[in-house]
């Protein structure tokens, strides 16, 4: 397979590529239209050519951010490339929220949090001072920035994939921090199969906290 067509508002696979070289191929009038995950880097904008080569063994993803869908070509078949990240893995399932209190029940959840946001597709608990979140096996969460606050995740648990600015991290080890500014892209995938194998990163923030005050510029699942 060589070509896909990308919706407005969808991106492709996270796929890693194999031991060739891969080019990307692209009409030059969308390279404004997409974000760009190639190998450590997030393209968000001023894509050129040279971008869109991704090395052997580098990991790839291109998502559409306009109205319009997009073609794309390759210049080898990437069938064979493995799945690293299926952003729409539970697309069709039934979303369920995490039950707090079977969730506690089953993992070690420290005492003394003061609230619970309980979603699908994670389960945050807020602390006086920090909050911690656990992220569901083989989901991310959105694409996003914030307007009135800045964040300082530091991973705990999982060996996630992590989008910080302009960069992309993987597999990464716990006790590394990464700090979120106001209106910088950032996200976390747990890329996990194992359904026991949350992700859980410590939250802590400055600034103005208001859940409302997120921009989310991708949204695979309709994440709220």
């Amino acid at each position: 397979m060589k070509e896909e067509i990308i919706d407005p508002g969808r991106g492709t696979i996270l796929r890693e590529n194999d031991q060739k070289e891969l080019e990307i191929i692209l009409d030059s009038n969308h390279f404004d239209n997409v974000f760009l995950i190639n190998g450590n880097n997030f393209y968000s904008q001023n894509l050129i050519k040279v971008n869109l080569i991704v090395k052997p063994n580098d990991c790839y993803m291109l998502i559409n951010k306009s109205d319009e869908k997009i073609e794309v070509s390759y210049s080898n078949d990437f069938s064979n490339h493995r799945t690293i990240y299926n952003p729409y893995k539970f697309e069709l399932s039934e979303k369920v929220k995490i039950d707090p209190v079977q969730f506690i029940k089953k993992f070690d959840v420290p005492n003394g949090f003061l609230d619970v946001l309980d979603k699908w597709y994670s389960i945050k608990f807020t602390y006086s001072d920090y909050s911690l979140i656990y992220i569901k096996p083989g989901i991310g969460i959105s694409i996003q920035t914030h307007k009135f606050r800045t964040e300082v995740w530091r991973i705990l648990k999982g060996k996630p994939i992590v989008i910080n600015a302009n960069r992309v991290y993987y597999f990464v080890k716990a006790g590394t921090k990464f700090i979120n500014d106001k209106m910088m892209y950032h996200s976390i995938l747990n890329h996990n199969n194992d359904p026991e194998q949350f992700v859980v990163v410590e939250e802590r923030w400055s600034g103005k906290f208001n859940e409302e005050d997120i921009v989310r510029v991708y949204n695979p699942n309709n994440y709220y």
